[in-house]
């Protein structure tokens, strides 16, 4: 029969060839995931010292081995649920240090001391399921914003070795083993399966770790690429996925769409005037307007400098009308500073309704583009449509569809 401690020292290098691969990718990780790597290198490093322990057996005097073996592995998924944490983008606290030093101190009593194997089987078993189990929760609490199949997989190893410890736990109670039964020993078969259970954590739980942590690098990519980096808004790329979506299913089913051009007048003085960082407080300014009303469009993309486009689903061509007008009342009445000098910023829109003659999206938004001229032309600060059975809203006012408000 294979030694226990023949077993150990196989999984202690399994280990180590885990964590020296994970200390060789760590450079090529974003620098918002290194935090959480090195958490995990950490666990993976002490799991390894406390198989490097246990397969030393008869070299060291046992309540040295067991308190060594026994507190390696406790730290060791202490720095995994600390690495769960960064990655989840969540804070570890001080008191998590306190379970693992509850067991290491349990493990040095009840062997240097008052010896008592089953006392320290259960409270560092409760222990280690604490701590996997935390680790599970953390995963699964923040699945919304990671729907990857590694976290999964993750979530799936912290679980079953949890599961496989509890049951250990149990196994080894109802044995009525004595209370210097040695663990460490080849006598049992749980003593050989247990090491072997325990390296999905150190071994396939690293793969897991690092496809995780690629598929989150990858969606930041997609993010980045499809969001403005000042405002935060989707940018142009974005709109052409969702404005694609709302004409094709307004072809389709019919329906009222509508797309709104935005654009902040004068936005050249204001660089010129003021300086391009409050050209940016301008620009940061006026999206916090919008975002007022963002529960009543589909998408408000920054689609140039100062230009902004607003998509709307099954609102009537009134109700579009208000909402755009809101924004423009409430960004003139915004208060915007430079310093101390308040900016006045006004904005002009343009407006259009899908038209079954429209062939594509971009008919809407050449019709939408006219119409933001057409307001500039009649002297900014205004909002007006391009078609003349829909009236220009002009500022302050909203007029209903059976006239036509002229500039």
């Amino acid at each position: 029969m294979m030694e226990a401690g023949t077993v150990f020292t196989t999984v202690s290098l399994m280990m180590l060839a885990n964590g020296i691969v994970l200390a060789v990718v760590y450079r090529d990780l974003a620098t918002t995931l290194r935090p959480a790597a090195i958490y995990w290198q950490l666990g993976t490093m002490l799991a390894a010292a406390g198989c490097v322990v246990f397969a030393a057996t008869g070299l060291l005097p046992r309540p040295l081995m067991l308190l060594a073996a026994n507190g390696f592995m406790s730290f060791a998924l202490t720095a995994y649920y600390a690495a769960v944490q960064r990655f989840c983008n969540a804070s570890p606290k001080l008191w998590q240090l306190l379970p693992a030093s509850i067991a290491t101190a349990c493990v040095l009593w009840f062997s240097a001391i008052s010896p008592n194997f089953h006392i320290r089987l259960i409270v560092v078993s409760a222990v280690w399921i604490f701590l996997m189990l935390a680790s599970a929760l953390t995963l699964l609490n923040s699945r919304t914003e990671d729907t990857s199949l590694s976290r999964w997989v993750l979530f799936g190893i912290f679980s079953v070795v949890a599961f496989y410890t509890l049951c250990r736990l149990a196994i080894y109670l109802v044995m009525g083993l004595s209370s210097d039964f040695a663990i460490e020993s080849g006598v049992n078969w749980l003593n050989l399966l247990s090491p072997i259970l325990m390296t999905l954590l150190p071994v396939v739980g690293t793969t897991a770790f690092l496809l995780m942590c690629s598929d989150k690098l990858r969606r930041q990519l997609e993010i980045a690429a499809a969001t403005d980096y000042l405002t935060g808004l989707p940018n142009r790329r974005m709109l052409a996925l969702l404005s694609t979506r709302g004409f094709e299913q307004a072809t389709k089913q019919g329906g009222d769409f509508a797309v709104a051009v935005l654009d902040i007048d004068n936005f050249k003085a204001i660089n010129d005037t003021h300086g391009h960082d409050a050209g940016d407080m301008v620009l940061v300014g006026v999206v916090d307007q919008f975002r007022g009303h963002a529960d009543k469009v589909d998408m408000i993309a920054r689609t140039g400098g100062e230009e902004f486009t607003v998509l709307f689903s099954g609102v009537p061509p009134n109700r579009v009308a208000e909402t755009i007008e809101a924004v423009r009342s409430a960004v003139e009445a915004a208060a915007i500073y430079a310093g101390n000098i308040r900016i006045p910023v006004t904005i002009s829109a343009g407006i259009a309704m899908y038209n079954p003659d429209d062939a594509m999206f971009e008919d809407m938004l050449r019709r939408a583009d006219q119409a933001l001229y057409s307001a500039k032309m009649a002297g900014r600060n205004r909002v007006e449509f391009p078609m003349s059975n829909v009236r220009p809203v002009e500022p302050g006012c909203i007029a209903d569809d059976r006239q036509h408000l002229g500039a």
